[in-house]
């Protein structure tokens, strides 16, 4: 893999547990390369489904893909403030110019307020006995959305306003 830098233009792609593609963004542009994670960003772009239909994002998002982290997370800036998405899925790799992952079906959302909301949960419970993902998975899965809700109610940076906004800016700036 080539090495990454600000400014260079990905896709994503979700998948599921099964190897199916689940769903795919057009753009994530790379703002930021730390340690142990990416910062993208991206702002109306285009969202393919599995079923081929596809969408544009609304607003404005910041996302953080984790390379030993079992979550992500997206920062969308809103008019009346900044939503967290955050799904719980494998870190995530990059081939052929695209980001990677396995979305594990559970979701923290986090509102501008600071409450959040686990979502999701009777699809995982689905998902998981459909596709089999046994008890060792099911502790990675469930271990991860604890380590999410630790990493958030720690006051991690990702998730302070200020640096989301920066970086948004950046993003403009780059998209100019």
């Amino acid at each position: 893999m080539k090495t990454l830098k600000k400014g260079d233009v990905l896709k994503i792609q979700c998948y599921k547990h099964n190897g199916k593609i689940h769903r795919a963004w057009d753009e994530a542009v790379v703002l930021d390369v730390k340690k142990d994670y990416i910062v993208f960003g991206n702002r109306k772009t285009t969202v393919t489904e599995a079923d081929g239909s596809t969408w544009k994002t609304k607003e404005p998002a910041i996302m953080y893909f984790f390379k030993d982290r079992w979550f992500n997370v997206i920062a969308q800036l809103k008019k009346n403030g900044i939503y967290y998405y955050c799904n719980i899925a494998t870190p995530f790799i990059i081939e052929e110019g695209t980001i990677k992952y396995i979305d594990y079906d559970l979701d923290l959302r986090i509102f501008p307020n600071g409450c959040y909301k686990i979502l999701d949960g009777l699809e995982y419970k689905y998902h998981k006995k459909l596709m089999n993902y046994g008890p060792k998975l099911d502790k990675v899965i469930t271990d991860g959305l604890s380590d999410l809700i630790d990493f958030y109610k720690s006051g991690s940076i990702i998730f302070d306003k200020t640096l989301n906004e920066k970086y948004y800016k950046e993003y403009k700036s780059i998209k100019n």
